[in-house]
């Protein structure tokens, strides 16, 4: 390892996971979903923290509501839950965990697809000298195409082999834009995976954003504590403005550094994601064991219960779970967003 102290991680599950409805929902969001593997999206993250000469236990930030689901897919893992009195984005989240750790602490999102583990450790080394020298690092996805899904960042100047000072951060663009990017070479995905010392953070919260610092703190200090969960005040943190860790510090500060890595990485931000990832039958289908799949190609077709049969369609993303089904045209999961607006309006009239 690039540096002998121990590193925390800390996995977000705050999300709530409505881009993968009808099976992704508020009450268990996809990260407690098995979608790409045996295992959950939860239980694979946390997977990546068990060697115990790299890492400390974890730290756990979520909702009241996930409790029971955390301690289930724990399986008598050792960790810390801090709960989040409510929702108000990364920034104030990684501050809660910040608060609760030492040394440097490695944020991930507890819903996203590493498929080259190894790489991302050799990753995570090769940041940790500018880590120990106070440098807050976030790790760029190597981008094998254009995408307008995600933020991208511009690698800078060169600060060690592997490692760049960030340039700027890119909303997400359109594809022209997108394109013309990828084309220039010097810019990667933002994966919104960080690696920094927790005082380093803190500090840059200080410097930038105050307000959240002063009521994460409130919150902490007034915090019911368990063995090992975390309860901070709900009073405290409801002053607490909502914003992300990249608006609130990543493109305020200063010393921000990025690695650029190929490790096989997906946010499964949509059913179309899970079809490019999923093993494909010889007719280019992604489906579950007992589909009945008759002349049709290149569909995902996935249920938690009842059975889907389907006979000469093409190009679907068909996906049941209790009593609801959803299909829409392969290239166009973003509609759920719309399906599942339109189901609130329905039910709330």
């Amino acid at each position: 390892m690039a540096s002998s102290a121990k590193i925390t991680p800390v996995i977000l599950s705050g999300g709530s996971g409505t881009r993968l409805w009808p099976m992704s929902r508020a009450e268990c969001p996809k990260q407690f979903l098995a979608l790409t593997a045996p295992q959950t999206m939860f239980s694979l993250t946390l997977s990546r923290t068990e060697d115990p000469i790299r890492f400390e236990r974890p730290i756990i930030v979520a909702g009241a509501a996930h409790i029971d689901l955390i301690d289930s897919q724990l399986a008598g893992r050792d960790a810390i839950l801090i709960v989040e009195p409510a929702a108000r984005n990364t920034a104030p989240a990684i501050a809660l965990a910040a608060l609760a750790a030492d040394g440097a602490i490695l944020v991930m999102p507890s819903d996203h697809v590493i498929a080259d583990v190894a790489a991302f450790m050799a990753a995570i080394d090769v940041a940790m000298p500018l880590v120990d020298d106070g440098w807050l690092v976030t790790f760029g996805i190597s981008p094998d195409s254009a995408q307008t899904g995600y933020g991208y960042i511009q690698t800078g100047e060169q600060l060690a082999r592997g490692v760049h000072q960030v340039a700027r951060f890119v909303e997400k663009p359109d594809m022209a834009r997108a394109q013309t990017m990828i084309e220039a070479g010097d810019h990667v995905w933002n994966g919104g995976i960080f690696l920094f010392r927790a005082d380093a953070y803190l500090s840059a919260l200080s410097t930038h954003v105050p307000e959240i610092l002063s009521a994460v703190e409130q919150s902490m200090s007034l915090a019911v504590r368990t063995d090992n969960q975390i309860f901070p005040s709900a009073d405290a943190f409801a002053g607490c403005p909502s914003n992300s860790i990249d608006y609130a510090v990543m493109e305020k500060a200063d010393r921000v550094a990025v690695v650029p890595v190929s490790m096989g990485w997906s946010d499964i931000g949509s059913w179309d994601a899970l079809y490019d990832l999923g093993a494909k039958d010889a007719a280019g289908n992604v489906s579950a064991p007992d589909a009945m799949i008759i002349d049709s190609h290149n569909s995902l077709i996935r249920s938690d219960g009842i059975r889907i049969s389907v006979a000469g369609v093409s190009d679907l993303i068909i996906i049941a779970s209790g009593n609801d089904v959803m299909i829409v045209p392969r290239g166009q999961s973003q509609a759920v967003k719309s399906i599942v607006e339109a189901q609130k309006a329905q039910d709330a009239g």
